[in-house]
């Protein structure tokens, strides 16, 4: 219960400062922001693997960096799209 907990919090960060760095801060809530964050941290994981490198362990910076750049990717994918 506790991981999940963890995760919630870790994908809300994610998500929020993906957001501001996309600019996009006002018009997502903080549920978007969690959704945002838990997605972006697979794409940025997969997107990592599929170059060739090592995943880092999730909850490390490096991970949060992962789950950042999966997030902005995500929020820039999203925008294309609408």
């Amino acid at each position: 219960m506790i991981n999940f907990i963890i995760w919630i919090i870790f994908g809300a960060l994610a998500g929020w400062i993906a957001s501001i760095i996309t600019g996009k801060n006002r018009k997502m809530n903080g549920v978007a922001n969690v959704i945002i964050g838990m997605f972006g941290a697979f794409v940025g994981a997969g997107m990592i693997g599929i170059a060739g490198f090592p995943v880092p362990d999730p909850i490390s910076f490096m991970g949060f960096l992962i789950a950042v750049g999966g997030s902005v990717a995500l929020i820039i994918a999203m925008g294309l799209i609408r």
